[in-house]
C-alpha cells in the first residue's frame, strides 16, 4: 500500500510538471508497466484529479482543470514562491484578497519544512516592495498565528497596546480576522471583560502557549466588516458626527472608505455618513476633504465649526485676491 501511495504521488508530480505524457514515458519514469499506469490514473480520477487521456500513437495523459480544486504538489522552489507571494498579498492589505491570503498562508506554512520556512522568512525580510503599503505593517507570522487560532477555536493570549499606548494582557476567544485597505483587525470575545472586542493586529504580541479549545459563539454581527468599520471609524473616537451627503450611496462608497466612516442609505440621491474624530474641528476637515456636497445632521455644534472654516477660507481667499489685484 505504501509503495502504491508513493507511486501515485510521483505520478501526480509528473503530470503537474509537463503538459502531456505518453503512457510509455510514464511507465518508464515510474518503473512499472503501461497497465499499472492506467490503473494508477484511474485511482487519481477517483480522488478528484481530472486526468485526460487521448488515444492513438500521438496520444497520452494530461492533467486538466476540474470542477473542484484537488490537492496540489509543489516542489521546494514553488512552495517558497507561493508562500512569499501570499505573505506579500497579506502584508499589503490588497483589497478583496487579504483575508484569503492569510487563510491560504496558514495552511501552507503549517506543512512547510523548517528549512523552507527560513528561506521564506529571509526573502520576505530582505525584500522591499514598491507598492502601496499600510501605515502599520503586521508580521505575517502573527497573522497566521491569529488565523490558526480562529480556525481551531483555540483561546489566544497576547500583550496589547491600546490607542493611548497603554499595555495590557488579554485572553480572548478569537473569531475572525478582518482586513481593510490599511489595517488588520481581530474580532474576538474578551474572556476577562465578558464582551466582544476588536483588536488591531499590529498591536498584538502573541504570548503562547494558547488554549484550551472552546465552543464557537454567535458572532456579534452578521456583517463583520460593517461591525469593525463602525467600531474603528466612530465609537473609538471622542467625537461622533453625522452628515448627509448629496450623492447616491454607490457614488459615496467610491470615496468613503471603511476607515472614514459608515455609510447608510437614505434616499435615491442622498445617504448618511456617520464618522468619528478626535474633535469637531478635525471632523469638519475630514468631511470637507472628501469633496462631496453635504449638510450637518448632528451634533449642532458641528455647524458652527463649518461656519468658522467657511469664514477662515473666505478671509484667506480675499487676501490672496487682494494681493493679486495689487500686483497687477
Amino acid at each position: 500500500m505504501l509503495e502504491t501511495s508513493a507511486r501515485l504521488l510521483r505520478l501526480l508530480s509528473l503530470l503537474q510538471a509537463h503538459r502531456e505524457w505518453s503512457g510509455a514515458d510514464l511507465a518508464d519514469r515510474l518503473g512499472v508497466t503501461s497497465r499499472t499506469v492506467r490503473r494508477d490514473v484511474d485511482r487519481l480520477r477517483e480522488l478528484g484529479y481530472p486526468v485526460h487521456a487521448s488515444p492513438g500513437t500521438g496520444g497520452g495523459y494530461q492533467l486538466g482543470a476540474g470542477a473542484e480544486l484537488p490537492p496540489l504538489l509543489l516542489d521546494d522552489e514553488e512552495a517558497v514562491a507561493v508562500a512569499v507571494g501570499l505573505r506579500t498579498a497579506a502584508g499589503q492589505g490588497v483589497e478583496g484578497i487579504g483575508e484569503t491570503s492569510v487563510r491560504a498562508l496558514a495552511k501552507l506554512e503549517q506543512v512547510l519544512p523548517a528549512r523552507l520556512r527560513r528561506r521564506v522568512g529571509a526573502l520576505t525580510d530582505f525584500t522591499v516592495p514598491m507598492l502601496r503599503t499600510p501605515r502599520e505593517r503586521v508580521d505575517p507570522e502573527v497573522l497566521t498565528e491569529l488565523a490558526n487560532a480562529c480556525r481551531d477555536s483555540e483561546r489566544l493570549r497576547f500583550a496589547y497596546r491600546d490607542h493611548g499606548g497603554a499595555a495590557t494582557r488579554r485572553t480572548v476567544e478569537p473569531h475572525r480576522l478582518v482586513c481593510t485597505e490599511r489595517r488588520w483587525y481581530l474580532v474576538a470575545w474578551d474572556v476577562d471583560r465578558g464582551d466582544w472586542r476588536t483588536f488591531r493586529a499590529d498591536r498584538i504580541e502573541p504570548k503562547p502557549p494558547h488554549g484550551p479549545r472552546f465552543p464557537p459563539r454567535e458572532p456579534p454581527a452578521d456583517d463583520l466588516a460593517a461591525y469593525v468599520s463602525k467600531g474603528v471609524s466612530g465609537s473609538a473616537y471622542a467625537t461622533e458626527v453625522t452628515v448627509r451627503l448629496f450623492v447616491p450611496l454607490a457614488e459615496a462608497a467610491g470615496v468613503v472608505g471603511p476607515m472614514d466612516g459608515v455609510l447608510e442609505p437614505e434616499s435615491e440621491g442622498t445617504c448618511l455618513l456617520r464618522a468619528g474624530a478626535h474633535n469637531l474641528q478635525v471632523a469638519v476637515v475630514h468631511v470637507v476633504l472628501m469633496g462631496l456636497d453635504f449638510e450637518v445632521v448632528e451634533p449642532p455644534e458641528l455647524t458652527e465649526r463649518v461656519r468658522d472654516l467657511r469664514d477662515r477660507l473666505s478671509r484667506a481667499l480675499a487676501r490672496t485676491e487682494g494681493e493679486t489685484a495689487a500686483g497687477s
